[in-house]
């Protein structure tokens, strides 16, 4: 063998692997800085919380109306009257199945989720008979008019209910109660998504600016505050 045997070049692997691990970490920031947000969709979160329940039941009001009402058979020879006082109780609800993206905005400056609520469903007044007092007037109350008051004074009973469950101040009542409900629907699952001392702002279709705009009164949400409705 001779001195003038040439040696075969090796193969320069490590700057190439150099090259590719720093394309990987310019890559791996780039997706960290504009990437999807770790802890997901607030928005998508929040609808699916929403998505649990159809309705929500905010509020509730009871009443007790004092109505009354008349009959008068056989060309007014048989007059009656019957006077009842029939405790009602009206619910107000949310129907969430409303809720959609148009509905919420989301903030991630100021951490403030944005959500618009439909307006205020009230259930049909529900009468509670068996608790109900009457008192009736006339020389001979016959069945058939007897039958005719009660049914007159419950469907009074009925409208002066709602009649008084649509007054502005149990209304207010019953927005506070459910913007609460939405706020405490709101936070739990966002805080387990990662997202906390959030600011909820809540208002209802027809409100003036709205809370898209975020002119609705806020409620930060801590980091202690846990539970749900």
């Amino acid at each position: 063998m001779t001195d003038d045997v040439q040696r075969k070049p090796r193969p320069q692997f490590l700057p190439w692997f150099l090259v590719i691990l720093l394309i990987a970490a310019i890559a791996w920031i780039g997706w960290r800085t504009y990437g999807p947000n770790r802890m997901g969709d607030p928005i998508g979160t929040t609808l699916v919380s929403f998505e649990k329940q159809n309705r929500l039941v905010v509020f509730t009001a009871e009443f007790a109306p004092v109505v009354a009402s008349k009959d008068s058979r056989f060309f007014g020879a048989l007059k009656s009257r019957q006077v009842a006082v029939i405790p009602a109780r009206v619910d107000y609800s949310v129907d969430l199945s409303k809720m959609d993206r148009s509905r919420l905005s989301w903030n991630a400056e100021t951490q403030t989720m944005g959500v618009r609520l439909p307006a205020l469903e009230l259930s049909k007044p529900n009468l509670d008979e068996a608790r109900a007092r009457y008192m009736r007037e006339g020389i001979w109350i016959t069945r058939d008019a007897e039958d005719d008051l009660s049914r007159n004074n419950t469907q009074i009973a009925e409208r002066e209910a709602l009649e008084s469950a649509r007054g502005p101040a149990l209304m207010e009542l019953a927005r506070n109660s459910a913007r609460s409900a939405v706020q405490q629907n709101i936070a739990v699952p966002l805080a387990a998504a990662g997202y906390r001392g959030i600011t909820v702002d809540v208002s209802f279709d027809g409100d003036s600016g709205g809370a898209l705009e975020g002119r609705q009164p806020a409620t930060a949400i801590e980091k202690s505050k846990t539970g749900t409705i």
